[in-house]
């Protein structure tokens, strides 16, 4: 058995207090938190929020509108007519197929219709690639 001190025991009679920790953010907006602390009289603050409840964004003002008017073009630059026809006809010259310039140009097939089409924005990496493989000059002045 162990043995114990023979001293006078004494006993410690302070009060030790614990504290508890403070609620969490999350708790705070609780339903169940808010109605408690409003029930016990505790001091609750409610902040309006701008907005709240909306899935509705605005769209942009009018200055905003008349700004990107203003700095950017209307339409967009499309492939000119004497570029698809080149494209084209060295195409044809040469016996390929649409499919089979995209594979050489390592481009998709349908890249190749839209330029043919002219619905593509002209890209020069891809004009260049179909200069050297048909042999024809697609960039610059055409025919001049």
């Amino acid at each position: 058995m162990p043995t114990r001190s023979t001293g006078t025991i004494t006993q410690d009679w302070e009060p030790v207090v614990l504290h508890k920790s403070r609620p969490k953010a999350q708790d705070l907006r609780n339903p169940k938190a808010v109605n408690q602390a409003l029930r016990s009289g505790a001091e609750v603050q409610t902040i309006k929020k701008f907005d709240a409840g909306s899935n509705r964004k605005p769209g942009p003002g009018i200055n905003a509108r008349k700004l990107e008017e203003g700095t950017e073009p209307a339409a967009l630059e499309r492939v000119a007519v004497e570029v698809r026809q080149a494209i084209q006809k060295a195409r044809l010259e040469k016996k390929m197929s649409q499919a089979e310039l995209a594979k050489q140009i390592n481009e998709r097939p349908q890249v190749v219709q839209e330029y043919e089409n002219g619905k593509a924005q002209p890209n020069q990496a891809v004009l260049a690639k179909m200069e050297r493989v048909l042999g024809v000059k697609l960039r610059g002045k055409i025919g001049k």
